[in-house]
């Protein structure tokens, strides 16, 4: 009777272990994809990374680009960036759980430097949606709190 107690508590934390190394092995793939598309896409100027990581049927929340992957690449063609330098990214901080990647990235851009927060959901390992804050970092802050 002990036997098969002990038996029942070891098969039972042994699946328990399997599990969390599954969740963690995704989350670590998600992660992997998210920074390879953005890198891929903003930091080498790479079109073809929209074709590799987004699904057909992407879903954008920011205002400005409409739905889909192809309003995608057209936004990305609008917004000129495949003619502008290859340019390293600065990611701060990347978080997951589990289908969800959140990346927090310090961007300067012309004489101002903006803090971004990207969201994204993936999808049988495919950026499915995607949400975005943008923040300029000022001068002078209320507090001693460093934006990054």
């Amino acid at each position: 009777m002990k036997l098969t107690s002990l038996l029942t508590l070891v098969i039972t934390l042994l699946s328990g272990l399997n599990l969390a190394f599954a969740q963690t092995s995704l989350v670590n793939t998600n992660k992997q994809i998210v920074l390879n598309f953005y890198n891929g896409l903003f930091g080498d100027k790479d079109s073809t990374v929209i074709d590799k990581y987004v699904v057909e049927d992407y879903i954008q929340h920011n205002p400005n680009v409409a739905d889909g992957k192809e309003a995608f690449k057209q936004a990305a063609r609008k917004w000129n960036i495949y003619h502008t330098p290859k340019k390293k990214i600065d990611v701060v901080k990347v978080i997951a759980d589990e289908n969800y990647v959140v990346l927090h990235i310090r961007e300067p851009w012309q004489d101002k430097v903006f803090s971004l927060v990207e969201i994204f959901r993936l999808e049988n390992g495919l950026i499915k949606e995607h949400w975005d804050i943008r923040q300029q970092v000022p001068a002078t802050a209320q507090n001693n709190h460093p934006m990054f």
